[in-house]
């Protein structure tokens, strides 16, 4: 049942950017329904004032409605509150961080990885990276399953939002192949053009992933929402037509009309709970065919020499390159995609799940806060399992390091060491990547939800950048790509490794990290005003304009 009092609506918008999670228009917020009460208003109506904070505005009125799947245009509502900040907060850090990954791989400033050897599904390895990378790299990792998860979040938002402003199934199906187009065609501009230089077709860095990720997960909502309302209407049948068995009344008092109420609710919400076991399988299926459909099965030979590092076994199956391509990581001599979009999709759907489930109703800031919190900490238990009981890791007897050699008798390679720990497979994810990484997604959510808006909207870059992802995201490439030119002319030196895209000795700058986190900063301070003014030109275009994309 939605709570007594204090409740608070967890954002009424949904945003068109990249890592799509709140929209920022103002039809959402208050159009479709006509018994939304704003914070200006709410006097004249008998209210109380509302308190703005990350999630909406809190409002002391209850709300007793049945959950609500997004497409109905009378959602109950108890205030217009404004954006939801959380996500935003959240998003707008990915981006930060994410920013560290480009620019250190751009000069040259580490290796990129925790190891030095790839973060692969069976791959050995047997050196650590140095500590500072090995901390950024760590901390970037929160970045892919965090942008997949606001993805799926985003698209129940939308769908709720462009349904009140009269949208149709195909309408949506429309908008989710049109974003999907646009962002594969930005990765073929931003990395196949530029690096590939005629030699590759196709290099997906990423944003392949969430082109084909968004589309899908947008046609499973489209699809969830039809089939909940017809289980609903169903269950409601069903007992309808059992109660006509029953011996009834000629005439209908409020009491027996009331009753039929509680049935259409009844059913309502067993449908809408079916269905959120149904994603909830869906999410942990596609998380777990990337250890079933390993080729390997995530171990490592133990027959390797010691000095050996890297992949033990061909990433492939023996259904062919195509299928290989949705699932694994793959090289071939056309097409590199580190991102296998359906190995990714795990995150997508659970953030489906989880705005299904913010949206189904008003809930008190504390009780989202609360909830972040606390599933944050069963996910870092679950990845803690992982390491125990030796499943869901894809790296198992692949770890090869000092600590591990030194003790060849110990049965569990993960407690060598600290960093042995935390050693997860990014491509493709195993389980323990997405439960470590997702925790810690959810406790920050939970902390962000904490502040007040006040307080969230004075951290500086972070609202900015999250409302303007995809912008942001293009712009930071090329900034750095094109400032690693002149950094790498005035710092660089040749390295002791091959660059993976030339296949010659690479140039970088090495041994002077200071010069990286230098243009690091610079790069921050330059996209910040620029992604602002984006943000407020963005908002004066109307709900369909393709530069809401952006």
């Amino acid at each position: 049942m939605p709570p007594d009092k204090s409740t608070v609506e967890a954002g009424t918008e949904v945003q068109e950017t990249l890592f799509t999670a709140i929209p920022d228009d103002d039809e959402s917020s208050s159009g479709g329904n006509q018994n939304a009460i704003s914070p200006s208003n709410s006097h004249s109506q008998n209210k109380p004032n509302p308190v703005k904070h990350c999630y909406g505005t809190t409002n002391n009125s209850a709300n007793d409605n049945p959950p609500n799947n997004g497409l109905t245009k009378d959602f109950p509502r108890t205030s217009a509150s404004p954006r939801a900040l959380s996500p935003d907060l959240l998003r707008g850090l990915l981006m930060v961080l994410q920013a560290i990954d480009h620019c250190s791989v751009s000069q040259g400033a580490w290796r990129h990885g925790v190891a030095l050897e790839s973060e692969a599904d069976g791959t050995i390895v047997i050196k650590w990276n140095a500590l500072i990378p090995w901390t950024a790299r760590m901390l970037t990792h929160l970045c892919a399953p965090g942008f997949m998860f606001l993805l799926g979040m985003g698209i129940v938002y939308f769908g709720r939002s462009r349904s009140k402003l009269g949208w149709s199934s195909w309408q949506m199906i429309r908008h989710f192949a049109i974003r999907a187009f646009v962002l594969a065609a930005i990765n073929e501009v931003l990395f196949t053009l530029p690096f590939g230089r005629g030699r590759i077709f196709v290099l997906n860095i990423i944003l392949l992933a969430l082109a084909a990720n968004y589309l899908i997960t947008g046609l499973v909502w489209l699809a969830l929402s039809a089939s909940e309302r017809a289980l609903s209407r169903l269950l409601e049948s069903y007992y309808s037509s059992a109660e006509d068995e029953m011996e009834r009344p000629l005439l209908l008092d409020e009491t027996t009309e009331s009753s039929a109420k509680t049935i259409s609710a009844w059913a309502t919400r067993w449908s809408w709970h079916i269905h959120n076991a149904i994603l909830l399988a869906l999410a942990i299926v596609t998380i777990a065919w990337n250890s079933w459909l390993s080729p390997h099965h995530g171990h490592c030979p133990l027959d390797t020499p010691l000095d050996y590092a890297g992949p033990t076994q061909p990433r492939s199956t023996t259904l062919g390159p195509w299928f290989d391509f949705w699932f694994l990581s793959v090289q071939y001599q056309r097409v590199i995609s580190p991102f296998p979009p359906l190995a990714w999709l795990s995150p997508a759907i659970f953030g489906l799940l989880y705005g299904r489930i913010i949206l189904s109703r008003t809930w008190r800031a504390y009780t989202i806060n609360a909830s972040n919190a606390l599933f944050g900490v069963l996910l870092m238990l679950l990845f803690v399992l992982t390491r125990l009981l030796h499943f869901g890791n894809l790296s198992e007897d692949c770890l090869r390091m000092p600590e591990q050699l030194a003790s060849p008798d110990r049965k569990n390679q993960y407690l060598a060491s600290f960093r042995s720990f935390f050693y997860i497979v990014k491509y493709p994810p195993s389980f323990a990547y997405i439960t470590l990484t997702m925790s810690i997604n959810f406790l920050l959510l939970a902390l962000f939800g904490a502040l007040s808006a006040k307080v969230a909207r004075r951290i500086p870059t972070l609202l900015t950048f999250g409302q303007s992802a995809l912008f942001f995201y293009i712009l930071h490439l090329i900034f750095y790509f094109c400032m690693a030119i002149l950094v790498k002319h005035w710092f660089g030196r040749e390295l002791d490794h091959v660059d993976p895209m030339t296949g010659k000795s690479a140039i970088g700058t090495e041994g002077q990290p200071a010069v990286m986190w230098v243009t690091w900063l610079l790069g921050l301070a330059i996209l910040w005003p620029l992604c602002r003014w984006y943000a407020r030109f963005k908002s004066t275009k109307e709900v369909n304009s393709v530069w809401r994309f952006f």
